[in-house]
């Protein structure tokens, strides 16, 4: 589907730590504010609750209850029941100091606590087995969105705003005319599978958006689980922790939304990394190929299977600040289209919409070189020289088969027939692992060298292919800089140049590159 005309529907999209830390700016200063002063018809999608930060997340601490449940030992038994007690009183004690209205508060209280009576009986028949199968991990991880929700939606009115919570837990399992539809034979899912939950999204959807469309009724602001469900392989699995990214995504496509918002704790795309570049600066736009570079190669942007998506359908998306809500914001717009969501304004100024003219955004992304630069660590570069013993096409087909046998994801490769390096990201013990058993087999088609403790910088730009010496410039940077490069790689699209250096150097790195190709 393609966005074509305006609808005045936006979706609005707030992480874990933001519901957690920052409530009241949410419903007061962005839902309040967008639906009631900017007269707009907000829907709202929400992740998993994180009082402090990820790790002590809702979600993180449900999966700590799962890796408990499966190594089998009762002596874990104590401390899942510790952790899910951990997370109800949370819940409970943020709903008695946050919803001031005691009704709402007690209803509020009662919810939740129905919500853990709904998955106590499949946590002491997971423990009894020692195991928790695919389809139980889905449904405990959806836990965390609907209590994040139902405070939402307590919240919104407690401050007199009409909402209603929306729980997607169970959509896959909506019958909406797609009999034709069956998941991939290893349970991936195909672009056939997101048209299909589009579908079921607009089935479920359609009575709140056709009361919401009535002129004579008062607005309801729904919230909706940013979980949904079940897949073959978990939603965990199939998509990853940036799902409620996802959910919104389709969620915007299903109600041809004017533009898709996703809000966090940073003003939008920067240059470079503000934590460690003095001079990055706010990105007003960017392009979705931009976008998606970057975060592959280390900037925590979105989740690129949303950007694919939601793009696709045409439909702008706004990154945007809770904590300052009346920011602009980076946006990030389609490519060659017309002047879709542009009456969907960020704040008061009209800066931003007047910069989403297409002929001035096209201006503006033509006379940067380079648009980024970002940086991604703990990365291992696996140099292999051959043995000679098989052609150079056989040797690099059986260097792939045991990295795909392992689970190894290359993100760099260079190559020339007898010789390969390829930079893998190695993020944790099981990684590691897998690399030392993927090492054995490798060494029988030649000399295997391992290089440990460095970090990939990658120069983004869609424009960088019209300009000459861009690449020189950047490694006579680094060389003056006394940076010493490993590797180096240009990706086949020609808006990202990366190399890998040493994990230490990545700060002088990062500043040098962006004082002269990004200032």
């Amino acid at each position: 589907m393609v966005h074509e005309e305006e609808t005045n529907w936006i979706v609005q999209k707030f992480g874990g730590t933001s519901i957690g830390k920052f409530h009241d700016n949410i419903v007061n200063d962005i839902i309040k504010a967008y639906s009631e002063t900017q007269n707009k018809k907000v829907m709202v999608v929400c992740s998993a609750r994180s009082t402090y930060n990820k790790e002590e997340g809702t979600t993180s601490r449900i999966l700590k209850v799962c890796d408990l449940i499966q190594q089998y030992s009762m002596n874990n038994d104590e401390e899942v029941k510790q952790i899910i007690d951990l997370i109800r009183n949370d819940h409970i004690n943020n709903a008695k100091l946050n919803i001031k209205d005691e009704s709402l508060q007690k209803e509020l209280v009662e919810k939740t606590i129905d919500e853990f009576k709904k998955i106590d009986s499949y946590i002491k028949a997971s423990m009894i087995l020692g195991e928790v199968s695919t389809r139980t991990k889905d449904l405990l991880l959806s836990l965390g969105e609907k209590l994040s929700c139902l405070f939402i939606t307590y919240k919104c009115k407690d401050v007199g705003l009409q909402s209603e919570y929306v729980d997607l837990s169970n959509i896959m399992a909506l019958n909406v005319d797609d009999d034709d539809f069956r998941f991939n034979k290893d349970g991936s899912l195909n672009n056939l599978f997101y048209e299909t939950l589009v579908k079921k999204l607009k089935f479920r959807l359609k009575d709140i958006v056709d009361y919401n469309n009535s002129v004579n009724k008062d607005f309801k602001i729904p919230i909706i689980t940013g979980f949904f469900g079940f897949l073959p392989n978990g939603l965990l699995q199939s998509i990853g922790r940036g799902y409620t990214d996802l959910a919104a995504a389709l969620v915007a496509i299903a109600i041809n939304s004017d533009e898709l918002q996703i809000w966090k704790e940073v003003d939008g795309i920067f240059t470079a990394d503000p934590r460690k570049v003095q001079n990055a600066r706010l990105l007003k736009t960017i392009t979705p190929l931009e976008a998606s570079e970057l975060t592959y190669y280390g900037s925590e942007v979105i989740h690129p299977f949303t950007m694919e998506q939601v793009i696709k359908a045409r439909i702008p998306i706004r990154i945007k600040n809770v904590q300052n809500p009346m920011g602009e914001g980076t946006i990030i717009y389609p490519d060659n289209v017309g002047r879709k969501g542009v009456d969907t304004p960020p704040s008061a100024s009209n800066k931003l919409e007047n910069a989403l003219d297409q002929k001035l955004l096209n201006s503006v992304i033509t006379k940067r070189k380079a648009t980024a630069i970002t940086a991604k660590k703990d990365i291992v570069v696996l140099n292999i020289h051959s043995n000679k013993k098989t052609l150079s096409h056989g040797f690099l087909a059986n260097i792939f088969t045991v990295l795909d046998e392992y689970k190894l994801v290359v993100d760099l490769i260079s190559t020339s027939e007898v010789y390969i390096s390829m930079a893998i990201p190695i993020l944790d013990a099981t990684s590691l692992k897998l690399l030392k058993l993927s090492v054995n087999k490798l060494e029988t088609f030649g000399d295997v060298e391992i290089v440990k403790g460095l970090a990939i910088i990658s120069l983004v730009g869609k424009e960088m292919k019209n300009f000459i010496g861009i690449a020189g410039t950047m490694f006579k940077t680094l060389a003056d800089a006394q940076v010493n490069i490993e590797m180096i790689s240009q990706g086949a699209n020609e808006i990202n140049i990366s190399c890998v250096i040493e994990e230490k150097d990545v700060i002088t790195a990062l500043n040098a590159i962006h004082d002269n190709l990004l200032n």
